[in-house]
């Protein structure tokens, strides 16, 4: 049987103001298709399996979401991080939950990626099935850079895993190496280079072999949470388990991360602006290379500007250069809440 841990615990700060301190992007109908990204990675593996056997990993924070967001699901499935401890902890107190047999496929995937092509994406994870089920290991799903991304993490592709009669897909190989967030000129040598695929977040395992990773890099969660290391799955996967391995996918993937990110994602021209909602007026002239977010029924002017955010929520009206966007939304976010009587805007 396969089981789903979804990822939900994120802040999201670096799509700020759009994503919230209480309301952060992966709860957000960020491109107004009716779902929440949540819903949609929800929705998306209810295809592969049962509701009882998705399990998803938030903050206390955001349990009334989480309920009002997927009321179909057990609430016995909806595990509680008394604290923020990253998303190794977290994935090991899903795995430590009792829900998961130890003999599960365990798909762990974040809340927050955009996948284009569902059907593909099925067809994956049945093929990282037959891996899991041959050999002990982690897999990884990679898909081809499209473009230098800087804002992503570069999986290097090594030695092809030879098919076999029980694991016959050939597009298998051992990590290499792995980069995370490496900068624009690296990102570049790695994507000309042919041997990198970006690394999508989602990973496969059966649940033992998983659960006894990470309990031997963390420790057991289930007895003092608070004492666990802030540690990423994918650092904790990529970078420090003895056998993982990188499968090339090709089902349409973005990360929803950064507003340059969901630019160089969507953009369809050269000349492009991304409108993220499609629900707001836009009157542009002379203006390239933005993207715009703002509220249902806003009517916006927009003459003059080329490459630059443009996002309205609430009570924040954001306008940058979208090269230096996500570094300047964490400054300004460090200093709003620094600053006395500036909570409400985070």
């Amino acid at each position: 049987m396969k089981y789903a841990i979804i990822l939900a615990g994120g802040k999201g700060r670096r799509l700020w103001p759009v994503s919230r301190k209480n309301l952060p992007k992966q709860f957000i109908d960020f491109f107004g298709c009716g779902r929440t990204l949540l819903q949609q990675t929800y929705d998306r593996m209810l295809k592969i399996m049962p509701k009882e056997n998705i399990l998803v990993v938030t903050h206390t924070a955001f349990t009334d979401i989480i309920n009002n967001q997927l009321p179909e699901l057990p609430t016995s499935n909806i595990l509680l991080e008394p604290i923020n401890r990253n998303t190794a902890p977290a994935t090991l107190m899903a795995l430590r939950s009792g829900i998961i047999p130890p003999d599960g496929d365990v798909v762990i995937v974040p809340a927050d990626q955009v996948v284009m092509n569902e059907e593909m994406f099925s067809t994956a994870i049945n093929n990282a099935t037959d891996y899991i089920n041959c050999y002990d290991s982690v897999l990884t799903m990679g898909v081809k850079p499209t473009r230098p991304e800087p804002g992503y993490g570069y999986l290097q592709m090594g030695e092809l895993v030879p098919a076999t009669p029980e694991h016959p897909h050939p597009t298998t190989h051992k990590v290499k190496s792995f980069t995370e967030k490496p900068d624009r000129d690296f990102a570049r040598m790695f994507m000309d280079s042919g041997e990198f695929l970006w690394n999508t977040g989602t990973y496969m395992a059966k649940a033992q072999y998983i659960s006894d990773q990470l309990t031997s890099l963390i420790g057991d969660v289930t007895v003092d949470y608070s004492t666990s290391p802030n540690l990423s799955i994918d650092m904790a996967i990529l970078e420090k388990m003895p056998e993982r391995v990188v499968m090339e996918c090709a089902f349409g993937w973005a990360d929803i991360g950064a507003w340059h990110g969901i630019y160089e994602a969507f953009a369809n021209a050269d000349v492009d602006n991304v409108v993220v909602n499609k629900k707001s007026k836009l009157m542009v002239e002379n203006a390239t290379h933005n993207v715009i977010s703002l509220p249902d029924g806003k009517l916006a002017v927009i003459s003059g500007l080329d490459g630059y955010i443009i996002a309205e929520k609430d009570n924040v009206l954001l306008i940058c250069q979208k090269e230096d966007s996500s570094a300047m939304v964490r400054k300004l976010l460090g200093k709003i809440e620094t600053e006395e009587g500036l909570e409400s805007f985070a």
